[in-house]
């Protein structure tokens, strides 16, 4: 018996060794409900172990203090580089893309579990230099896309579109381990080019964006049920649910019906890609929705990453302190005679 306990004992302390040897940032994360339950399928929705920092492959590597600056960017941040060659695998199916026309970047740092995604556009030397795309678009997106429990800063040194710059959350997560389906990802990233007219259309109204998306997740969050259920949608049939979620959201009215026959076709390619058929994305679709419904501006989130917020404090001390109990039972062990 005392040999067993000290046999185990030993591998336990091998355990404690490699597990102290590694990162804190990975000590400290354990499976998420979400990646427990894509384990063994191929994933459909993750969050980041880490934080990173993706620089668009046309940003001077001479801003990149400046733009760290902006994003709150340090040290604990994995820096990595997004090319025109990642723009064609993740956004456009193939599309070729110059590295020189890639020129948003991007800070990406998990939050607190159940969180959803959440985004702030930041200016650059006081310049709103994404141009177009939202806070409340790219969250969205993000979200039928396969991220969660996520803030994401965007920004640019000079003025583009910012319609490229998902292409590097995907890449950090594809660099995390989490290698997210491209059809997923080309999906989503045509609700972006769908809802644009009427974001644009309504670019005097700050809380359309925020409404317009929460429709828009909405009926994403009912397609992916009927099609749980069996039931593929026709065209048709998504416009009318979508019809009712911005009647709900109160900017039915501002949205024509040309626009929401544009965005009811992206939502027939999101029924068609792997996602919807994933129960988890119902559940994490809904804390999405709940961050842009309201939200207004450029900036939904200021905490700066998890392991700096409430819960990421007590899961640290939480961890520390299981730590601890193990070291002392197997010194326990080892003291026995």
């Amino acid at each position: 018996m005392k040999n067993t306990k000290r046999t185990l004992a030993i591998v336990l302390t091998a355990a404690i060794v490699a597990t102290a040897a590694g990162p804190v940032s990975q000590a400290l994360v354990l499976p998420t409900p979400v990646q427990a339950a894509q384990t063994g399928s191929s994933q459909q929705t993750a969050s980041l172990n880490q934080a990173y920092v993706v620089y668009g492959a046309g940003a001077p590597q001479s801003v990149y203090a400046n733009l760290n600056d902006v994003m709150d960017v340090d040290s604990s941040f994995t820096k990595l580089t997004a090319t025109g060659q990642d723009y064609a695998t993740y956004i456009s199916h193939g599309a070729p893309a110059t590295d020189a026309s890639m020129i948003s970047s991007v800070a990406i740092a998990p939050t607190d579990p159940g969180s959803g995604v959440k985004v702030n556009v930041k200016k650059y030397n006081g310049q709103s230099n994404i141009t177009k795309v939202t806070a409340q678009q790219y969250a969205m997106v993000a979200q039928m896309a396969g991220v969660t429990d996520i803030t994401i800063t965007v920004t640019a040194n000079r003025a583009v579109s910012g319609e490229s710059a998902l292409t590097g959350v995907y890449k950090a997560f594809a660099a995390d381990g989490h290698q997210l389906d491209t059809q997923n990802t080309a999906a989503a990233n045509s609700v972006l080019t769908a809802t644009q007219a009427a974001i644009d259309a309504n670019s005097d109204d700050q809380a359309y964006a925020g409404k317009l998306m929460a429709a828009v997740g909405d009926t994403s969050k009912q397609v992916a049920q009927e099609k749980q259920k069996g039931n593929n949608l026709t065209k048709v049939q998504i416009e009318v649910i979508l019809k009712q979620a911005l009647e709900k959201r109160g900017v039915a009215d501002q949205t024509t019906a040309n626009q929401q026959s544009q965005i009811a076709g992206s939502l027939v390619n999101f029924q068609n890609s792997p996602i919807a058929s994933s129960k988890t994305y119902v559940t994490n679709v809904t804390n999405t929705i709940n961050n842009v419904k309201n939200s207004t501006g450029d900036l939904m989130n200021k905490a700066k990453n998890w392991l700096n917020s409430d819960s990421g404090k007590q899961a640290a001390n939480q961890a520390s302190n299981w730590f601890q109990r193990l070291v002392n039972w197997v010194k326990g062990l080892f003291q026995q005679n």
